[in-house]
């Protein structure tokens, strides 16, 4: 009679995920604008969410800032003063948050206050520990929910001109389930595997992004003092070796790039006190993997003394200031 028992609540457990994939799967694929709940409308968050809206999504916003949520309100979106009630009125919830303990309160947050549907998805594009995006994922699973980690790579630019790069973490269904809407904020959407991998995809990347920005200061900074052209230099290692993402879009020296945060005083951007904390992530993954990173860890000290100068909120090119400003001793 156990057995039997047993049996039967394991069928309707199945038959209950299959039913939730199914809805999840013709809600997903449904024509027509969705309910979206946007959560953290920073440099990154507010482009996103405003991406979304131009694609005709109805849009449910929150932030800390009033300002803004006032900007995506002017723009055709509904303000929210707490996360529980924009979950309940969303059908998919984005958020876009700046640390591990952030993430983890706000996701607390709308669990306990209620704001959980069975059919909600959750997509979560902030930059965590795997370790995290794991935890939130087995708390939504179990509140009736769908989780996945879909942090994003591109920068302000790529925000602003929907042209990031998502890296899903999750079953393929749910990967096939958030890839239209992510379309809508970016070009290229790449399922990594199971829960947490796209975190994995994302620290991984943010460590090079940093040592290749060291790299490039170092670099430019070195050219200039042997006399080069910065902007001869720079035409040289964008057609060479050299070249990267720092080198194209954001190459910290001034005047090289109009757009670039180095030409308006290393405002904007990707601020140092982010990569620093992507960089502390990548520090503490490589610990528990067992993993060396030398030059990781070097770019980590380095952003850390930036931190320590008062220099949390300017864009992370800005290391070029400071090695141009150095002895070299």
């Amino acid at each position: 009679m156990a057995f039997r028992v047993l049996t039967r609540t394991a069928g309707n457990q199945q038959q209950q995920q299959l039913k939730l994939l199914s809805d999840l799967l013709i809600r997903s694929f449904s024509s027509g604008p969705k309910n979206v709940g946007f959560i953290g409308l920073g440099n990154m968050g507010g482009p996103m969410a405003s991406n979304l809206m131009a694609k005709g999504h109805k849009l449910h916003v929150f932030d800390i800032s009033k300002e803004a949520k006032d900007s995506l309100q002017a723009k055709g979106a509904t303000p929210y003063d707490n996360v529980a009630e924009l979950a309940k009125a969303s059908d998919f919830v984005v958020t876009m948050l700046p640390n591990n303990d952030i993430v983890a309160d706000t996701y607390d947050t709308i669990i306990g206050s209620g704001g959980i549907k069975n059919q909600t998805v959750f997509i979560d594009s902030s930059t965590i520990d795997p370790n995290v995006a794991k935890a939130v994922q087995k708390k939504v699973k179990a509140a009736g929910a769908t989780f996945v980690d879909a942090p994003v790579s591109g920068g302000v630019p790529g925000a602003k001109n929907a042209t990031l790069t998502f890296m899903v973490g999750g079953t393929t269904e749910e990967y096939q389930a958030v890839k239209e809407l992510l379309e809508g904020m970016g070009k290229k959407i790449t399922h990594c595997g199971g829960y947490g991998m796209g975190q994995a995809a994302k620290v991984c990347n943010n460590m090079m992004l940093g040592i290749s920005m060291c790299g490039l200061a170092e670099c430019m900074n070195l050219a200039i003092r042997l006399g080069l052209d910065p902007k001869v230099f720079s035409d040289i290692v964008n057609a060479s070796t050299g070249r990267s993402w720092a080198s194209e879009v954001n190459n910290p020296v001034p005047g090289i790039i109009p757009t670039a945060p180095a030409a308006s005083g290393y405002a904007g951007g990707f601020a140092t006190g982010l990569i620093t904390k992507d960089l502390g992530i990548a520090s503490a993954v490589a610990t528990s993997s067992n993993s060396p990173i030398p030059l990781g860890a070097l770019t980590h000290q380095i952003y850390r003394t930036l931190m320590a100068k008062g220099l949390a909120n300017k864009d992370f090119s800005v290391v070029y200031d400071f090695i141009k400003n150095s002895e070299g001793k």
